[in-house]
């Protein structure tokens, strides 16, 4: 009798988690955190930009870039900005308004005034996208969206950083900083 019940107790937690498994796809595991060089370095989709043409007010505006990677701009049209760094689009939109005949000496700056949001799903009380601030690590990231529900994972947190197929495990530090437009998924916890 004792050797049917243990059976059954066994079949029983098995069965319970094995429910509890959840695909992510590829996870990488990384042994150390994601480096700051890395962070907020290139302009992508989804940023918004200030443009400022000195000495022409009429140019020097904000722009938002498109899905497509491209700022509309005036005069000159559709201006490749994604995975360019800020001096290499000033370089480019000072040319194309030169060789264009529209300004002789164009001194073009861009910056960087808003970056595309990062996402927080899984065990999180409030799972949403949110802006994105400079020296955003995982912690402040999980206290942003309400922190770990009961069921989160405290040792596990996984991360795919923009234009990334495969997720990456890290355990959650203060030293894995984020990156605007990562995916931030806390699994759950088995026990």
């Amino acid at each position: 009798m004792v050797r049917y019940f243990f059976r059954a107790a066994v079949l029983a937690i098995g069965t319970l988690v094995s429910g509890c498994y959840t695909d992510f796809g590829p996870v990488v595991v990384e042994p150390d955190p994601i480096a700051p060089s890395r962070v907020a370095t290139r302009i992508q989709a989804g940023d918004r930009i200030k443009m400022t043409v000195y000495g022409e007010e009429n140019l020097t505006n904000f722009y938002d870039v498109d899905p497509t990677g491209r700022l509309s701009l005036p005069l000159i049209g559709r201006v490749r900005a994604a995975g360019r760094t800020a001096p290499e689009v000033e370089r480019d939109i000072a040319n194309r308004y030169r060789s264009g005949g529209y300004l002789q000496e164009p001194k073009v700056t861009i910056e960087v005034i808003e970056f595309r949001p990062y996402y927080v799903m899984g065990e999180v009380e409030k799972p949403s996208e949110y802006p994105y601030r400079s020296g955003l690590n995982v912690l402040t990231a999980i206290a942003t969206a309400g922190g770990l529900t009961y069921r989160g994972s405290r040792d596990v947190v996984l991360i795919q950083h923009a234009g990334e197929l495969e997720w990456r495990q890290y355990a959650p530090t203060a030293h894995v900083l984020i990156s605007p437009g990562d995916l931030i998924q806390v699994p759950e916890r088995y026990f």
